[in-house]
Formats: C-alpha cells, structure tokens, sequence
C-alpha cells in the first residue's frame, strides 16, 4: 500500500532528541525550542517566533492577544480546519463565513466587505494548499475597518505572497508542524507576531498567564501570575526532533516541490482533455508542494475514485467537510451570502500520496493510475 502520508525524518532526529535529554532540559522554552524560534524568525523574518504544542494552541493565544470577546464575530472560510473556528468560538465570538474561491480553494477576498458588521473584529485567512490568500486585498479591508487579520498558515511554512513569507503580513500568523506537514514534531506548531508591542503579553499567555519569561532572561528577580493564560508550551523534545528537519528545510522542500512538479507534468494532459482539474497557483504565490490534488467531476466521481485508488493499494483522500454544514458550525457561525463553490468545490478534490521520501518511480506509478481510472 502506498501510504497517503509518512511522517519526515532525517536521520538526526534521534540524536538531538538524546541531546536534550543530556542536557537534563526537556520541558519547554529549552535548547532546541529556542533554536527553532531563532530559525523560524530569520527564515520568514517576523519579528518574534513562539514554538507552541499545537497550531490549535497557536491560534487560542492569537485569539486571546487579538482580545476576542462574547459576541464578537471574526471573518473566516468555511473550507478549513475546525481550529480556525474552534479558537475564536472559545472567546465566545460567532463565526461568518464566506465563499471560497474555486481556483485556490481559499477565502474569496471580494465577498469579506460585505461580510463586515459592528461586531467583526477578525478577519482569519486561510492559505490552503500553501498557496497564499489575496492578502493585499485582505489587509487593505481589514485595515479601513480597524480590524485584526489572524493568518491560519497551518499548511505554509516556506510558502509566500510576493516575496513575503505567509505567517508574517497578519497582526499574528499560526503555523503547524503535526506529522502530516512538510516539517513536523508529531504535535506542534507557533505563532509569529509581526508587532512588537505584543510580544511580551503573548509570552505571559504562553507561560501560563505570568512573566516566567522576563524571569529566566534575568529581567526580574522572581516571576508570579499576572494575566490569563495556559501552558503552550512543547517539551524540547518536540523541538529536537522539529529542528532536525529545519536544518534540511530548503533539502525537504526541494525534493516535495519535485514530486509536485512530476505529478502536474504527468496528470497535465487528463486537465487539457477536460477529465480533472489541477491545482492552481497564482503568479504571486510561491508555494511549498504541501500537498497536491486533483479535482474530479462531482462527488459521486470522487467516490469511485477513491475506492478505485484503494484497489490498487494507493491511499487518496478527500479533505474538509465545510464547517458551515457540521452541526458545531451551524451552532457558533452563519454563513454570510450564497454557497456557490464551498459545497461543490469540496466534494470533488482529492488529495493524492505527498511526503518527503516520495520517489520518482512512486509518483509515476500513482499517475498511471489515475489515467488508468479516467480511461
């Protein structure tokens, strides 16, 4: 069977995760947690990085500095996650959301204005695929309407809007490193903040509502509680095995943009005769081959084709059931004018075989069989 997803590793792994327990600093905020802070921020150039247990927590803590409240309303895709919703639903906010665009399969940034009431106090875009959201648009909007724009760039490490890496052009930016990303620590992720003025409270939430932090760099003599928070911290054994694939992250993104490419290459005459649809990237995005897909005629097409992969030992997958159609969804948000490609976009994508160690020969063997089904 050729696996829908292998988690990345680099042989180092092991060895750094020995390293942090040698160095008898497992919890949080340890050797490794820190190198990969310092990583991330010179990689995408925010200006500060904080590693978290989850992309989920990242976004809690984007929500909690963003000062979410009871019957605030925040602007977001149907098309994505449940922790996009879940962490503003938390603060007591209810959710709109709006029609994707059927090429990227991301938040269409024309239908967010009109979206907008005396209650938004959010936008959070969503780059799905990696490929960025219209974020010029976005950020113009959010920024005449004095609003905060949370960028859920879950799937978008190394991924960027015109020379600009996705996670940085938001007030906040989330990024996950889960096992099924280009660069995992089984569970985590981290939020960047672009403004340094949030900078310390976002520390005093991550370090369970006190100043811990001005603590350990010896800004103070003793720490104590002094606002909300929780414990987001990921041991620094997460953070050993993350930064294992940091050091190789322009190796693993070469070798998954190679896969991407095959595949495009490949399935590229079934998309001219009209078959399928392939994965759309606009001239301003730069994205990171986080997965690759195809579209299939409807949902009954997709069906079959799924099942037909799966007789010949290929795993494929579909993805997100719109949010606005699950019973949470219909509890804490609206959808705001008309579902015209949420639904129907959704029910024909399928995600194919994307990992780093995914061979030539695999990718070949996976697109012959997907001309295979359409013959």
């Amino acid at each position: 069977m050729i696996k829908f997803n292998e988690p990345p590793y680099t042989g180092k792994e092991l060895d750094y995760i020995k390293r942090a327990i040698e160095a008898q600093k497992i919890c949080g905020d340890g050797k490794f947690t820190q190198m990969c802070n310092g990583w991330i921020e010179k990689q995408t150039g925010t200006t500060k990085c904080l590693l978290t247990t989850s992309c989920t927590h990242a976004l809690e803590m984007a929500a909690i500095l963003a000062d979410i409240k009871e019957g605030d309303e925040v602007i977001m895709p149907a098309y994505t996650f449940v922790s996009t919703a879940d962490a503003f639903v938390m603060r007591g906010a209810k959710i709109v959301f709006v029609d994707i665009r059927p090429d990227t399969m991301n938040m269409d940034e024309k239908l967010i204005e009109a979206a907008i009431t005396e209650k938004t106090r959010a936008i959070a875009p969503v780059h799905y695929a990696g490929v960025a959201c219209e974020m010029d648009t976005i950020m113009e909007i959010a920024a005449r309407h004095h609003l905060v724009v949370v960028e859920d760039a879950a799937q978008g490490v190394m991924a960027s809007y015109k020379g600009r890496a996705l996670g940085t052009i938001g007030d906040f930016g989330c990024f996950s490193f889960h096992e099924t990303k280009n660069y995992s620590m089984g569970e985590g992720g981290a939020l960047l903040i672009r403004d340094e003025k949030n900078v310390e409270k976002a520390e005093i939430i991550r370090e369970k509502g006190t100043n811990r932090s001005k603590f350990h760099r010896g800004q103070i003599d003793k720490y104590t509680w002094v606002d909300l928070g929780s414990s987001y911290l990921p041991s620094d054994m997460n953070a050993a095995y993350l930064y294992a694939q940091l050091e190789m992250a322009e190796e693993i993104n070469s070798a998954r943009m190679a896969c991407w490419e095959r595949y495009y290459t490949n399935l590229k005459p079934l998309a001219e005769s009209g078959k399928i649809e392939l994965p759309y990237v606009p001239e301003e995005c730069t994205h990171n081959a986080h997965m690759f897909y195809i579209k299939a005629k409807d949902v009954e097409e997709r069906t079959a084709f799924i099942e037909y992969m799966k007789q010949q030992g290929i795993m494929s997958v579909f993805h997100y059931v719109p949010l606005h159609t699950a019973p949470a969804g219909m509890c804490f948000g609206r959808f705001h004018g008309e579902d015209r490609y949420t639904t129907k976009e959704s029910d024909r994508l399928t995600r194919l075989p994307m990992y780093y160690g995914l061979t030539e020969e695999t990718v070949d063997r996976i697109c012959d069989k997907v001309k295979e089904f359409y013959k």
